[in-house]
């Protein structure tokens, strides 16, 4: 008899205080040139919500997430993160927001001249501004455990896997400890197995480290596993929201393209 593939079922996934709103965003519109990329973006995110945007590519998944840290500043509408209006913050006060937020890119973004530990020391010392290395060597275990890596510390990036890679930027990313994550596509690149596990181990994270998350993703299997609620994105909106099995539902043509495929 052929062996059956067994599938593991996701992650409990955790509450969220559904009274605080840690990000709120309003009639965000955002154009390159004659290129309109969000036209009216409207997103509220509670503390310790993972909500994921589902999307096709090159859609501009990714510009409202670079909007949220200041890398991009918005043409029109309102966008707040912790109630402050980001678009109005000054260069410090933008830093200390950026303190709170982290952000996964979709390459991990290691240094390659850099051991592990020492990609993860990097933050500490010149983000944090720790000096005790007692206190550096605890912290830089103790992330490495929690993804999985504690025997890689003395690893070059260019010795891990694309899947150690994630976690090894998951590490740097959580290790200064952010209240807010975004992930921009974080299992792009890797095969069903490993997707599978970062999906797992972000929602693990999220668990361990009571993060507020949006990831950015066209992977179904991520969305399943991590979503506590999905945002469609289609011409530069959200045009439906709900969870994963909600959305199984819907009825509008665009939603159903996404599902069509899962069973």
């Amino acid at each position: 008899m052929e062996e059956k593939e067994t599938v593991a079922e996701p992650t409990e996934k955790k509450t969220h205080d559904k009274n605080e709103v840690i990000i709120e965003i309003r009639n965000l519109k955002k154009s390159f040139g004659s290129k309109d990329v969000l036209t009216d973006i409207n997103l509220t995110v509670h503390r310790g919500e993972n909500v994921v945007v589902l999307g096709r590519s090159g859609q501009g998944k990714s510009v409202t997430i670079q909007c949220i840290v200041g890398m991009l500043m918005p043409d029109a509408g309102t966008l707040k993160v912790f109630g402050e209006e980001v678009a109005e913050l000054k260069d410090k006060e933008l830093k200390e927001l950026r303190m709170k937020i982290g952000f996964l890119f979709q390459s991990g973004a290691l240094y390659d001249s850099m051991t592990v530990r020492e990609n993860l020391e990097f933050p500490l010392t010149r983000v944090l501004k720790l000096t005790d290395q007692p206190e550096i060597d605890q912290r830089v275990e103790e992330i490495l455990t929690a993804v999985g890596l504690a025997d890689a510390a003395d690893k070059m990036p260019s010795d891990l896997s694309g899947g150690m890679r994630k976690r090894a930027g998951l590490a740097r990313t959580l290790i200064i400890k952010p209240e807010i994550m975004l992930y921009d596509e974080p299992t792009t690149g890797l095969d069903p197995i490993t997707s599978r596990e970062i999906s797992e181990l972000i929602l693990d994270m999220q668990k361990k480290y009571k993060t507020t998350s949006i990831i950015i993703t066209h992977d179904m299997e991520c969305a399943r596993i991590t979503a506590d609620r999905i945002v469609i994105m289609n011409d530069g909106e959200y045009i439906e929201e709900g969870t994963f099995e909600g959305l199984q539902k819907s009825k509008n043509k665009i939603v159903q393209s996404f599902f069509k495929d899962i069973s």
